[in-house]
């Protein structure tokens, strides 16, 4: 049988967090707000009005298009009128960027397993209005014009992932990027980072593009994964029998994990694309794009490098510490105030941190636990000052009050007990107290000392030494 892989590219749409539209003061975020409430003569298209530019919009996709290493940020560049005929496109056409975009050229490098890495070039990177939303209800279909005129920018990748796995991965990276660089929270259930997928396949080994199909309605990363296999399995299944692969635009369906024909593919001429006559060309000064690019932060893959060569972390734990950019500055700064081994700052941050962040839905940044809180706390317990459950149950309390948690060491008197002969006469106590697991323990069953040495910790509420618990009551044991 042949052989084959998949061709893939991937076209993204990114809403950015502007506080207002793209050519209005209406706001962005109308997730969850009544339909048509966030609108104006301007987004809606009524006669007469004219659009005036955003400028943040453009700072946001011209620092997105530094971060993906473009080629170049156009000096100048053009809107254009895409022209088609939808309910939810009150204009009838939407302003977009066509053959004079902001950026072209760019790549992101997406890690694979086993140090792999896929680099996917960009062919453009250009911002958009986005359309208005239709609804389908009780036969209906509803028009909410909400989204008409929030501010997107649109990638388009080259054909250069291979499986349906490469695709997820890219937009995972993608999103990361962007929460970085906080321009859009890369939401795919809020419609903040949608994605379109173009597929074909062909004998491995060859270098034709063959006709693609394009899947559109995907939600999630996860659906899009299944979409695109789904596709792929299905093109095989079609060359397999002799049929052509037909150019079709098709429906992801969540619910059946099937899909379905809309219709045929259409072509740039389709669209009918003209430069828009109501607004100026955008401008890029020298200065204004050295100011941005020089406002850059250190992007997601090299932090998580640095922070294997300069931290000695292993690869995991540096693929979550850099996860999201407010973790990756908290580690950094709980690091400069801990005298010991980064691991350690580290283990607590993916254990004990992380579980805090991700059961209360915050960010690192949002948290009362301070860096120099988690410093103190790891500082205490590796020079045994309180034990591991005792700082355990520190964390929570300091999240709930933001209290220093060495003021509350010191006022609830929670230091650990190490002092040998204040152990001894209690693990002698306990000892006379159960002379049977003595007895059991002295005929070789020595794993009741695990018992014994819970029975001292619970006598001192969690503060005894363990260590110091365990060898006294050994040598305790071991006398007759």
């Amino acid at each position: 049988m042949t052989d084959y892989e998949a061709v893939i590219g991937l076209e993204t749409h990114i809403q950015l967090n502007t506080h207002s539209k793209i050519f209005c003061g209406c706001k962005v975020d109308s997730w969850g707000d009544p339909p048509n409430t966030n609108i104006c003569p301007v987004c809606t298209g009524l006669p007469g009005v004219l659009p005036v530019l955003n400028q943040a919009v453009v700072e946001k996709a011209m620092r997105l298009a530094a971060a993906m290493h473009v080629d170049r940020i156009q000096p100048t560049s053009y809107f254009a009128r895409k022209n088609y005929f939808y309910p939810d496109l009150p204009k009838g056409y939407q302003i977009s960027q066509y053959d004079e975009p902001l950026a072209v050229g760019g790549s992101l490098d997406v890690p694979l397993d086993e140090g792999e890495s896929r680099t996917v070039t960009i062919t453009k990177l250009h911002i958009e209005e986005d359309a208005g939303k239709t609804v389908r209800a009780d036969g209906r279909r509803l028009i909410d014009f909400n989204r008409c005129g929030v501010p997107l920018v649109e990638m388009v990748t080259g054909p250069d992932l291979r499986t349906a796995d490469e695709a997820a991965e890219y937009l995972i990276r993608l999103r990361q990027l962007l929460r970085w660089l906080e321009i859009s929270e890369g939401d795919m259930e809020k419609g903040q980072l949608r994605c379109d997928a173009n597929i074909s396949i062909r004998a491995r080994g060859e270098t034709v593009l063959n006709p693609k199909t394009e899947i559109k309605n995907v939600n999630s990363i996860e659906n899009l994964r299944n979409a695109i296999q789904a596709e792929i399995d299905r093109q095989i299944r079609e060359v397999e029998a002799g049929r052509r692969i037909e150019t079709w635009t098709l429906d992801w369906d969540e619910d059946s994990e099937t899909l379905r024909k809309m219709r045929a593919k259409e072509t740039e001429a389709d669209y009918r694309y003209f430069r828009e006559p109501d607004l100026l060309p955008i401008v890029i000064t020298d200065e204004w794009e050295r100011e941005v690019i020089a406002a850059l932060p250190e992007l997601p893959l090299a932090r998580r490098s640095r922070f294997v060569e300069e931290y000695n972390l292993p690869l995991y734990d540096a693929e979550i510490l850099t996860e999201e950019r407010s973790l990756a500055d908290y580690f950094e700064r709980a690091v400069a105030l801990y005298s010991g081994d980064p691991k350690h700052i580290s283990n607590w941050l993916m254990n004990d941190v992380l579980r805090i962040i991700r059961s209360e839905g915050i960010l690192a940044s949002d948290l009362h636990i301070k860096p120099e809180h988690l410093a103190t706390l790891v500082q205490m317990v590796q020079d045994q000052t309180i034990t591991n459950n005792t700082a355990k149950e520190l964390l929570d309390r300091v999240q709930g009050s933001g209290e220093d948690p060495a003021e509350i060491v010191e006022r609830e008197n929670l230091a650990q007990v190490s002092d040998e002969s204040e152990l001894r006469d209690l693990a002698t106590r306990i000892l006379d107290a159960n002379p049977e697991q003595v007895t059991t323990y002295r005929e070789g069953k020595t794993t009741v000392i695990g018992w014994f040495v819970g029975q001292v910790m619970q006598a001192t509420q969690g503060k005894a030494n363990p260590r110091v618990v365990k060898e006294v009551l050994e040598t305790l044991l071991a006398e007759e």
